[in-house]
């Protein structure tokens, strides 16, 4: 199934890095994350639904503090917590900060900050 084509969707992200293969080993490990060769070389991904993609990209920094901040939704954010934690990315605001939307935030191995988000309707754990 080909993603969404409409205007005003987000269709792509770029994710700073140091460490290329480190990175791709942390987002497919943690959210399943496809990654592919781009056309010109380029280390490129899409998301587990398979409607956005993006790149990692060297020579720039991390965006350690919130400013703009992406949510990544998951079906658990207690499974996805303990996958960051495994697989070198900290947790920076626990579950329950935001309540009563189900939110955590993390630093994955580069620094960059990103939310994760559970729907209301499932399960805490």
């Amino acid at each position: 199934m080909a993603p969404t084509r409409a205007n005003g969707k987000i269709c792509y992200l770029e994710i700073p890095t140091a460490d290329i293969p480190r990175s791709v080993r942390f987002y497919q490990a943690v959210f399943g994350w496809q990654v592919r060769q781009r056309g010109d070389g380029a280390t490129a991904f899409d998301d587990g639904a398979g409607e956005v993609s993006g790149a990692w990209v060297t020579g720039r920094p991390s965006s350690p503090v919130p400013g703009l901040l992406l949510y990544v939704m998951v079906d658990s954010i207690a499974r996805t917590v303990e996958a960051v934690t495994a697989h070198g990315g900290r947790i920076v605001q626990p579950l329950g900060v935001d309540a009563p939307e189900l939110t955590a935030r993390f630093a994955d191995p580069d620094g960059n900050v990103l939310g994760l988000y559970q729907e209301p309707n499932q399960p805490a754990g």
